[in-house]
């Protein structure tokens, strides 16, 4: 029996030191492939920040470092001209605060409206069965294939027929509902159980007041992501084939005249291009939690 004893022992040790080796491999190997992934995604991050990087520094240098070859990722003479310059150069007929309040009025609108339409649209697709439906919701996939310089003909010889060229809703009614907003708020909604659709019902609510009570609140991260994409693409879109009065211009377009300037204005372009950068980097730095979690659901169905 001693010997019986002394045998079950040395195999109990054994299997517990065989079970601390795989430990140790296993924890060496998910340290060393968590090293890996940290420095791919550090030089992969630093590829995506360094544009943002060198028009900042860029906006910085005075004329004669803008042309220096090989040119220096920094500043040896750091100036404020260049933004002074912005001012000067933008503050023709109307003053650059005018391009900056009309840009700003701009994506504001379109951004609520987008929300707003995109949320009542993806409820109706996400949860209400009617004719058709999954018709639309691949027409709405396949537009995905499609940028907006596609459509951009067409929706310029609506605008024409309409006679909204040269007229601020020329850049606010195109933009007021994009097929990646109804995808991603049809797919969020997709996720939310039918059960608690059908308990409000039962309770005498409308269609209205479940979407924006019961829907919405729970499409949060989808809603802040709607709410990236819209104010970025709001922000960055040049009018400038369909708005040709200064006092509604927006200030990619005055960018966009600065650039054409040529050389000369170069430091200008930079300092123009580091103001418009501001805005959309911050409502990402505000939204961006709820990103991933977005991206991570937007594929998932009950």
């Amino acid at each position: 029996m001693a010997s019986v004893a002394r045998t079950t022992r040395r195999k109990h040790t054994v299997d517990i030191e065989k079970l601390k080796v795989k430990k140790k491999r296993k924890i060496n190997a998910s340290l060393g492939g968590n090293i890996g992934i940290f420095i791919f995604l550090s030089l992969f991050g630093i590829f995506m920040v360094f544009p943002l990087y060198y028009a900042f520094i860029q906006s910085f240098k005075p004329v004669e470092e803008l042309f220096v070859f090989p040119p220096k990722l920094y500043v040896l003479s750091p100036t404020f001209r260049n933004f002074s310059d912005m001012f000067k150069v933008a503050s023709g007929m109307i003053p650059l605060s005018r391009y900056i309040f009309n840009s700003f009025f701009v994506t504001i609108v379109v951004t609520v409206f987008n929300v707003f339409v995109c949320c009542c649209a993806g409820f109706v697709l996400a949860k209400i069965k009617f004719p058709g439906s999954k018709v639309i919701n691949q027409i709405i996939v396949i537009s995905l294939l499609f940028t907006s310089s596609v459509t951009w003909i067409m929706q310029f010889l609506v605008m024409s027929t309409l006679s909204l060229i040269d007229n601020p809703l020329a850049l606010i009614l195109p933009n007021i509902a994009t097929s990646l907003g109804l995808f991603l708020m049809r797919q969020s909604m997709s996720t939310i159980h039918d059960s608690m659709i059908e308990a409000a019902k039962v309770d005498g609510a409308g269609l209205f007041r479940i979407c924006w009570t019961i829907v919405v609140p729970n499409s949060k991260p989808a809603i802040m992501t709607l709410i990236i994409f819209a104010f970025q693409n709001s922000w960055n879109f040049n009018g400038g084939s369909i708005i040709y009065s200064e006092q509604w211009k927006t200030l990619p377009t005055i960018m966009q005249q600065i650039s054409a300037a040529g050389i000369a204005r170069q430091g200008v372009t930079f300092a123009t291009a580091v103001v418009l950068m501001i805005p959309p980097l911050i409502v990402f730095l505000i939204a961006q939690s709820n990103v991933m979690e977005t991206m991570a659901n937007s594929g998932i169905k009950d």
